[in-house]
C-alpha cells in the first residue's frame, strides 16, 4: 500500500461533518483516502466534495474544497490518497 499527499485540512465544520481542504494533488469521488494528524487517523472513501456549495467529481491542485468526512478532523491534518 502506498500513500500520496493530496491535501491539508484548513477548517472543520462539526455540525455537518465537512472538512475544508486545500488540495495539493488530484482527488476524485471513489478514491480511498487516509486522514492523519496528531490525534486523527482514519480511512474513508471520498463520497462527497463541493466547491462553493456545488458538487464536484474531481478536485485539482490549488482548489479549496468542502469534503464530507465520517469522523472529526482538525486543522493541519493531512489527507493522503491510498494507492493499492
Amino acid at each position: 500500500m502506498e500513500k500520496k499527499l493530496v491535501g491539508k485540512v484548513t477548517h472543520y465544520f462539526p455540525k455537518i461533518s465537512v472538512a475544508v481542504v486545500e488540495v495539493e494533488d488530484e482527488i476524485k469521488l471513489g478514491d480511498k483516502i487516509s486522514i492523519e494528524g496528531k490525534t486523527t487517523n482514519f480511512e474513508q472513501i471520498v463520497e462527497s466534495m463541493q466547491i462553493e456549495h456545488k458538487p464536484i467529481e474531481v478536485a485539482r491542485r490549488g482548489e479549496i474544497i468542502g469534503l464530507k468526512v465520517k469522523d472529526r478532523v482538525r486543522e493541519n491534518d493531512f489527507i493522503y490518497k491510498i494507492i493499492e
